[in-house]
Formats: C-alpha cells, sequence, structure tokens
C-alpha cells in the first residue's frame, strides 16, 4: 500500500528480516513507496479487464499451499470497484482446493501476467469472501455470464483489494496467440488432456500390486 515515513512498511516481518540480510532494505522501501498501491488505479482495472488468465495462490490453515489457473475471455476477472473484483468458480475437476482454502483462510494471491501484449504483471493481494451467483449478481450490474453453453458459475471469489503492485517484463516471455481451439470448454475427458502425466495409470499400479511392493 502507499506508504509514508509514519505507516508501517507492507509485507511481512519474514521478508523484512530477508531485506535487513541480504543488504536490499532500501530498494524495497522504494519499490514499497513507489510502486505498491492499497487499490487498483485506473490503468490496473483496464489491465484486469483484458486478461484471459490468472494465477492464483492460497493456503488453508495450517499454511498448507496450493497454486491454481484460470481462464477466459477478456473481462471474466470483474472488477467491481478500485477495492473489490471478482471470478467465477467452475466445476472444473470437482476437487475445489482454492474455494476450500479460503474458508479455512481467506487470504489469496493474484498474479495477472500478460505475455502477448504489454509483457507485463500485476500482482494482487487481499481477502476473499465465495458468494453464490444468485446473491452476487444482483449486486453487481455487468457481472459476465459464462461462454460456454451449458456452464454455470457454482460460487465466486470476491476480492478485497489489500496490495496491488507490478511484476516488470525482464523475464516474461513473449509469447503469441493462435486462436482458440475446438476443444475449449469441452467436458470430454481425453480432449481435456486425459491422463497426460500418466497418474491414474500410476495409481493403479499401485493400488493393484502386492501389499510389499507398493
Amino acid at each position: 500500500m502507499t506508504q509514508d515515513s509514519q505507516l508501517p512498511l507492507p509485507g511481512s516481518h519474514g521478508e523484512h528480516r530477508v531485506q535487513e540480510a541480504m543488504g536490499t532494505s532500501d530498494r524495497a522501501s522504494r519499490f514499497y513507496r513507489d510502486q505498491m498501491l492499497d487499490h487498483l488505479n485506473p490503468m490496473m482495472r483496464e489491465f484486469i479487464a483484458q486478461q484471459e488468465m490468472l494465477f492464483i495462490a492460497t493456503a488453508d490453515a495450517g499454511g498448507e499451499c496450493d497454486s491454481s489457473f484460470r481462464a477466459g475471455p477478456p473481462g471474466f476477472v470483474h472488477v467491481i470497484d478500485d477495492r473489490l473484483l471478482a471470478f467465477p468458480e467452475f466445476r472444473g475437476n470437482g476437487v475445489f482446493a482454492s474455494v476450500g482454502n479460503v474458508t479455512e483462510n481467506p487470504h489469496i494471491g493474484l498474479m495477472f501476467l500478460d505475455f502477448e501484449r504489454e509483457r507485463i504483471g500485476l500482482h494482487v493481494n487481499g481477502r476473499v469472501r465465495i458468494m453464490v451467483d444468485a446473491e452476487l449478481r444482483p449486486r453487481v450490474p455487468g457481472l459476465p455470464e459464462p461462454q460456454v453453453p451449458g456452464q454455470k458459475a457454482l460460487a465466486w471469489m470476491v476480492v478485497e483489494v489489500e496490495e496491488a503492485y507490478i511484476h516488470c517484463r525482464k523475464h516474461i516471455p513473449h509469447l503469441r496467440k493462435v486462436g482458440a481451439e475446438e476443444s475449449w470448454g469441452t467436458d470430454d475427458t481425453l480432449r481435456k488432456g486425459g491422463d497426460f502425466f500418466g497418474s491414474k495409470k500410476q495409481n493403479e499400479e499401485r493400488r493393484n500390486a502386492p501389499v510389499g511392493r507398493r
């Protein structure tokens, strides 16, 4: 968040200790002062509205972490105002690891990366409230509808912004979009990737192996 000399630094005590150990405290303080906001400014809001992918990080009450990926058409992450944004949660694989984590620990980290146009990133950290579609939609004009026929948002992650700051383009690769695949949004197991990493096969072999060989 924006700081003056009378306010505590953002970030954790751990990162401050590492900054002192590494001799980067002054450099980090300049970044906090110049680049961190506690809200989304107009350029950040416009940037988010253009993005088609999102990386998220959550942790449960015990600190066990999970990272995940979300994607959709531009605007699937809906900026409600300068301190609130929302994105949908669909059925997926049915695990709901991220949603489960934030029911125990509401903190979330979002990473928007534009590989195609600007080659720049935006971090957004905050706290989540989970809302069902029927509860959120009447309150938020313009909330996007699913683009895949028959798809339904089972819940929305509504994020209250606490920190927003740049991720520099120095090592962000420049990727080129090649167009939507026919399998976008499919529920066909093979077209979604099937057992690409062989996990199902390996688990089946372990279950069927003699007890002493598992």
